[in-house]
């Protein structure tokens, strides 16, 4: 299978769960704002590559060099990036582990939190997004050291799979997960400030 024709599928799934999440939102919760749309949209699509793509290698890494399914030759592609992904690396498999059992399931429940308005909403978005980007800085940290330090480079030379694939790829969760942290802070000190004001009225009367 070309690689052309691997990231036009991986993105034909992409789109299709963009998709549905969009037709989802509208119904159950036709009145939600710009922001909350958009937050229930990146929650699926994250949720559902935790959960269903990165499970798929923290269960497959030791016989991934083999596998010739989608998923398979998709990790295949992205070790020519970090090669690291083939090697059954401890720091990869238990990233990978953590972010498909926490932020995984994690993330479908805040897509439940946002449909019905719930509370904890903010608290856990808050919760599963440090855990993104300290999973992100961790990740570009342990590969950046080993090429620093010990002049062991786990990409391919071509600058194509270091920025594209490396990178970019990752920085996707670097940049909105910091966005979810600093809209669950604002959100909460909001909720907080307003339930002190709220304390010193009441103190008053």
């Amino acid at each position: 299978m070309s690689v052309l024709s691997l990231i036009a599928q991986f993105g034909f799934l992409w789109a299709a769960v963009l998709g549905i999440a969009f037709i989802v939102i509208q119904r159950v919760r036709p009145t939600a704002s710009r922001s909350d749309r958009l937050a229930f949209i990146w929650m699926c699509l994250t949720g559902f590559i935790h959960l269903f793509f990165e499970a798929y290698f923290v269960v497959h890494h030791e016989s991934l060099a083999g596998s010739q399914d989608l998923f398979g030759q998709l990790w295949k592609e992205y070790s020519l990036s970090d090669s690291r992904y083939l090697t059954s690396d401890a720091f990869i498999v238990s990233m990978e582990a953590v972010t498909m059992f926490c932020w995984g399931p994690l993330a479908f429940f805040i897509v439940y939190c946002i449909a019905v308005q719930h509370p904890l909403r903010h608290a856990l978005q808050l919760l599963m997004s440090v855990g993104q980007v300290y999973g992100d800085v961790l990740y570009y940290a342990t590969s950046l050291f080993d090429l620093y330090f010990h002049g062991g480079s786990f990409c391919r030379p071509e600058g194509y799979y270091f920025w594209f694939y490396y990178f970019f790829m990752n920085f996707i969760w670097l940049a909105i997960g910091s966005y979810y942290v600093y809209q669950s802070v604002v959100e909460i000190t909001r909720a907080f400030r307003w339930l002190g004001e709220l304390d010193q009225t009441q103190k008053r009367k």
